[in-house]
């Protein structure tokens, strides 16, 4: 799978996460940093299973965990339509 922001959405790292901008509405989200780290290893072009197993070498984490916060972060960029796959 193939992860990318629309091109109208920009991001900027912050000590806390990423922010995600919208800019076609203006609106913008705020990813944690374990939603962060996700992201990042999707769009560099990581499966989900990598971006699971980046959170598990990361956080304190379970691998059930792991994995259900990487599909819930999936979900809402994707109802959000902030991504393209």
């Amino acid at each position: 799978m193939t992860l990318r922001l629309r091109p109208d959405v920009s991001t900027a790292d912050t000590d806390y996460g990423t922010v995600l901008l919208d800019g076609a509405d203006g609106r913008y989200w705020q990813l944690n940093g374990s939603a962060s780290v996700a992201l990042r290893v999707l769009l560099e072009g990581g499966t989900v299973e990598q971006a699971v197993q980046r959170l598990l070498a990361t956080y304190d984490v379970d691998e059930p965990r792991a994995r259900a916060d990487v599909e819930r972060l999936l979900a809402k960029l994707a109802g959000a339509k902030l991504v393209l796959r």
